[in-house]
This record gives structure tokens, sequence and C-alpha cells, in this order.
């Protein structure tokens, strides 16, 4: 059965360490975005706010969504951290994104990066995700290829989280929208000592004016 960690777990995992991520930002992030206009952004499950911060100081207005209150009170340490500036044009919100909506056609930019959810919970979550870009403004989601559900590194996640482009495409209207990306990139991760070769599911698309 697919498991769904509360706000308590997630508490008490960032309470655990210092930092659990690398405090860079997500490198699909990075590349879908780097060429767009800044505007108004949402960073869901936005973790210890390395994306959010990214954005911010790329000149986007962020809000940023997570499920842990200890993550975004570390977030916000890190954007002031980062300068005034950066840290003013992010609102940082603790919501359950299992049942949270983020209302329509608001966001010029919206990211949700490695959201590992049972596919109950997570095609409805990308279905209000995609509803609320607006008009012209993209959708950036990636997640973990289905082809990694036997590799070790990954071998710790509920084989129902893990997903194909071809679904996320599937689900936006071909009238209202362009796939710009739907790739599947591999890279090398470091896991107990030992490298292994993994796959990213990305898939950009912006919706149609």
């Amino acid at each position: 059965m697919s498991q769904v960690h509360d706000a308590a777990f997630w508490d008490e995992r960032y309470s655990s360490s210092a930092a659990i991520w690398s405090g860079k930002p997500n490198p699909h992030l990075v590349s879908g975005a780097i060429d767009l206009t800044p505007g108004k952004a949402l960073d869901v499950g936005s973790g210890e706010g390395a994306d959010a911060i990214w954005l911010a100081a790329a000149g986007w207005e962020v809000t940023a969504v997570d499920h842990s209150q200890v993550a975004l009170a570390r977030s916000a340490e890190h954007a002031a951290q980062a300068g005034d500036d950066v840290a003013a044009r992010i609102s940082w919100e603790q919501a359950d994104v299992t049942d949270w909506e983020p209302g329509e056609g608001i966001y010029d930019l919206v990211s949700a990066q490695f959201m590992h959810l049972p596919s109950a919970l997570r095609i409805p979550l990308f279905a209000r995700l995609a509803a609320s870009v607006a008009p012209g403004g993209s959708l950036l989601v990636v997640g973990h290829n289905l082809s990694d559900r036997e590799t070790p590194v990954r071998g710790h996640f509920d084989a129902d989280s893990f997903w194909a482009g071809a679904d996320i495409v599937a689900s936006l209207d071909p009238d209202a929208w362009d796939v710009l990306a739907n790739t599947s990139p591999g890279r090398t991760v470091v896991h107990e000592g030992a490298e292994h070769a993994i796959n990213d599911t990305v898939v950009h698309a912006r919706r149609k004016v």
C-alpha cells in the first residue's frame, strides 16, 4: 500500500539534521526557467527553499508551499541570508498539498520537483497545478522515471510514486497547452558510497494565450 507521510513525519525528518538536501536548486528547474520572463511563481514541495530562493534571486515573486513548518522556517532563514531583496519576494506557506487548492490561472510558472505521491493523490494534484497556470505561463513537473523503480538508490520509494511523462502530457488539453519538453534525462548520483545511473522524468508545458 502506498504511504503518504504527514506533516509530523516531515517535521521530524527535517529536525533530525541541519540539512536534508544539497542547498542547490534543482537543475531541471534552472534549465527550464532560465530563459523565462520572471513573474509569479509557485514552488510546490519547497523543502529547504533552494528552488524558491533561486527563483526570487532571478526576479520572480514566489509562493513556496510545503507540508513541514520546520522546513519552511529553515527556508526563511536561508532566504534572509540571501538578502532582503530575495527574502521579500518569497511567501512561505504551510499546506498539505494532497488537498490544497492553489487557485486557477494565477501563476506564470508552476514548479513541482520530485513529488513522491501515490497516483490517487498525484494525478488530481497535478491537475490542480495545471489549472493554476496563467495563460502564457509554464508548468514544470519533474519526478523519478519509471525505469528507476528497481534501482537500489530508488528502492525505498513506493512503485506507485513513479510516473511517465506521457501520463502528464495525456492529461493536458492540446488545444490549451504546448508541450515544450517530455524527456527522461540521465544523471549519476552517489548512494551509500556507490555511484548509480538514474533517470528523471521532466515535463515542461506552456499554457496557450
